[in-house]
């Protein structure tokens, strides 16, 4: 039996990655990277920058915007996630930032997507 919670996320997900490659030119390097530690998303590069980026996909906006849910403790783990991403590739001179993607309903049953480029400071 499947899951509609783990759907719509999957679909979120998915069209977010779309979106990254096809209309903003970044190259998807990895999707769903997990360590003991953490999971992100999708690892991108956006010219010389790594890019650590949180998908958060909802059915309506009755508990607030997808963005909301990434709170202090989710942070957290996406920046000790992505410090093990960028040690086990050796990446330490590369830059990089967090970004987050809101997948959200639109006009006709469409989903939507708002793209919060910086949405966290990197640093520990």
């Amino acid at each position: 039996m499947s899951d509609p919670e783990k759907e719509l996320g999957k679909a979120g997900e998915e069209r977010a990655a779309l979106y990254l490659k096809r209309q903003c030119g970044y190259r998807i390097l990895q999707r769903n990277y997990r360590t003991r530690l953490g999971e992100i998303d999708i690892i991108a590069r956006d010219c010389d920058t790594i890019v650590f980026v949180e998908v958060k996909t909802r059915r309506s906006l009755c508990y607030g915007y997808p963005a909301e849910a990434v709170a202090q403790h989710k942070q957290f783990k996406l920046k000790i996630t992505a410090q093990s991403y960028m040690a086990r590739y050796r990446l330490w001179d590369v830059p990089c930032r967090f970004d987050v993607i809101e997948v959200m309903p639109g006009p006709g049953g469409a989903l939507r997507l708002h793209h919060i480029r910086h949405a966290f400071w990197p640093g520990m």
